[in-house]
């Protein structure tokens, strides 16, 4: 049971980063970004080609969020220059991303079970594999966020945030609001793709099909921790990512030991998305009618 705990919460550390890649275009930039869903494989493939051809893994996960940013100025370009509404321009770039992937890994499956990873570099700790993934996951899921956060206090950090809070007052003050979004999808799938990179290395191989959710996986993740644990500040919605990801694994642990189908679980997902964006609206009418009463 112990072992079951440490790897749910180890493995809602890592899908924390791409949960954090989601909330920066949907919270930050107030757009939904479907372009996610590409580049997560997009990282985990690029990692997963440069480690079985004896790169380092450091070099690997650093090489997929490089990738990931280019794929996210595809998606910016098409929004920003060509007018393409940013949740077909995500779209686009989703479907397009699926060739890429299949092109950067030669096949639809890329084993790195006899592999050096991230993972094994940290043999010398003598861990379990399940408490060195929870060792790296709680490294990464801490200074992603602390990134990002003294990132959001800098000039251009500020700018980003105003241009999905008020677009027309930051365009006032002479900002490009087209570079602040160009630059936060760059961003954003950067976080993602580095998600993938890791979530790989954790599995052991790398899938075309392995982005399919993604999305969904970071908007439960992003709308849980808004939910149980408030999004007052930038610091307190990076934390409340992190912890609605572990809630997010956590459930998903329970409701797969009390015997829910594997199958069923992108069905449980979005219904549990759609409960969570609709309680403010349920908590809304409640007071109303308390007050009524």
């Amino acid at each position: 049971m112990n072992d079951l705990v440490i790897s749910t919460i180890a493995q809602g550390l890592l899908w924390a980063v791409m949960a954090i890649g989601v909330y920066l275009t949907f919270r930050t930039l107030q757009i939904a970004d479907l372009s996610v869903e590409g580049t997560f494989p997009l990282g985990a493939a690029v990692a997963a080609v440069l480690l079985e051809g004896g790169g380092n893994p450091v070099t690997a996960i650093l090489a997929a969020g490089v990738a990931g940013m280019l794929a996210g100025a595809a998606t910016g370009l098409l929004h920003t220059k060509l007018k393409i509404p940013a949740l077909l321009a995500g779209i686009l770039t989703m479907i397009a991303l699926y060739s890429v992937n299949l092109r950067v890994m030669g096949k639809a499956n890329v084993s790195l079970l006899n592999t050096d990873t991230i993972y094994t570099m940290l043999e010398f700790l003598q861990l379990s594999p399940n408490l060195t993934t929870f060792a790296v996951g709680l490294i990464v899921a801490f200074f992603c966020p602390v990134l990002l956060y003294l990132f959001f206090g800098t000039e251009i950090g500020m700018a980003l945030r105003a241009t999905g809070n008020n677009p027309q007052m930051i365009r006032a003050m002479g900002v490009n609001t087209d570079t602040m979004i160009l630059l936060g999808l760059m961003i954003s799938n950067g976080v993602v793709a580095v998600s993938g990179a890791f979530i790989a290395q954790s599995n052991g191989f790398a899938d075309v099909g392995m982005g399919v959710g993604t999305i969904v996986i970071g908007l439960a993740s992003v709308i849980i921790g808004e939910v149980l644990f408030g999004s007052r500040s930038v610091k307190n919605a990076l934390v409340s990512v992190v912890l609605g990801s572990i809630v997010y694994r956590i459930v998903i642990a329970v409701v797969l030991y009390l015997g829910m189908p594997p199958n069923d679980l992108k069905l449980f997902t979005a219904l549990l998305v759609a409960m969570a964006l609709s309680l403010p609206l349920v908590k809304t009418k409640w007071d109303s009618r308390k007050a009524g009463l």
